[in-house]
């Protein structure tokens, strides 16, 4: 099917369409992940996913039903540096390991597919879940960005997670990895 980027035991990961824009919207103000996320507009993932060149929008569903259950975001699919960030890595539908087959098959695309060289994210100091999804995930601390962020008038931390091709493929060779 065009548009699909990877596929996993449960889960495939999709170039987000316009008809997507309603899902991704609502999942970034969700009680459950508005804290998390500094969202962006409507216009902007209208923009992104118009372009899909240097940064995209992609849908994390259901092989079977075809049931979106998640939506994240990467950029730096243009720099020479080979380096990718991704953002809005949101799990509608938490609690069933789908983080866990996301985050390995945004993975194998990003090295196997795409060559990157290095992968790396954010996450609020805070945000526990997602914080232990990444480390589990092979992710490493890099560092710590203080007081960057104003949310409802308070100061909040960004943890800044990576993981290098050679981290991934040495995952990959100890069967950590799909």
């Amino acid at each position: 099917m065009e548009g699909i980027l990877k596929e996993g035991p449960r889960l495939r990961l999709r170039r987000a369409g316009e008809a997507d824009i309603d899902y991704i919207c609502d999942l970034q103000v969700a009680k459950d992940n508005s804290d998390y996320i500094v969202p962006f507009s409507r216009t902007d993932h209208e923009s992104i996913i118009m372009q899909a060149k240097a940064s995209m929008d992609i849908i994390i569903e259901e092989r079977e039903s075809l049931e979106r259950v998640g939506y994240l975001h990467v950029t730096g699919l243009l720099l020479a540096s080979k380096e990718q960030e991704w953002t809005h890595v949101i799990i509608g539908r938490k609690g069933l390991g789908y983080g866990h087959e996301a985050m390995k098959l945004l993975k194998a695309w990003a090295f196997e597919d795409m060559g990157a060289h290095r992968a790396w994210l954010d996450c609020k100091d805070y945000n526990a879940r997602a914080l232990h999804l990444y480390e589990s995930e092979g992710m490493v601390r890099e560092a710590l960005i203080r007081e960057t962020i104003l949310h409802r008038g308070v100061y909040e931390n960004l943890v800044i997670l990576g993981i290098l091709d050679r981290e991934y493929r040495a995952r990959k060779r100890a069967g950590l990895e799909l």
